[in-house]
């Protein structure tokens, strides 16, 4: 299901934990697991669950839980935005607003292209700097007025 590759870095999150709590690695293995399949599906959690042995339940509820776990396609910049209140107050609402008109879509929806998802988010921990969005799980953006959106989706659309 998954290749040897991506089972040696599971097992390198698993030997952070008691041998005895295996399942406290089911956050990393999702993602090591969504890194190489592109999304979860039904077998992979399942697999997942096998591999650390614990309930296939327990693995879904993680990965519904978080935004950052893809159970249906995505585009190839997954663009989450956190509406949590500090960064709604700051400009999230009016983000969101431009993000949707932008790309032609809502919430969890992709662009016909395949190039952009967009994902309501929840706090990122950098209130501060709201408000912020992440790109595919990795890239953080702050401050995002729409001039800062607009640079970053041409940036993106290369």
């Amino acid at each position: 299901m998954l290749s040897p590759e991506s089972l040696q870095k599971i097992d390198r999150e698993v030997a952070k934990y008691p041998a005895d709590r295996k399942e406290s690695a089911v956050m990393s293995a999702l993602r090591i697991a969504q890194q190489e399949r592109g999304r979860l599906t039904p077998d992979v959690m399942e697999f997942v669950a096998k591999y650390l042995d614990m309930p296939a339940v327990h693995v879904l509820e993680v990965a519904t839980f978080y935004t950052m776990y893809d159970l249906q396609p995505v585009g190839k910049s997954k663009i989450s935005l956190c509406t949590n209140l500090p960064c709604a107050l700051s400009g999230a609402r009016e983000a969101a607003l431009h993000l949707k008109q932008r790309l032609g879509i809502e919430w969890n929806e992709t662009t016909a292209d395949g190039k952009f998802t967009l994902k309501e988010g929840e706090c990122f921990g950098a209130c501060g700097d709201a408000p912020v969005l992440l790109v595919n799980n990795t890239k953080m953006e702050i401050g995002m007025t729409r001039e800062r959106i607009d640079a970053l989706l041409a940036e993106l659309a290369k």
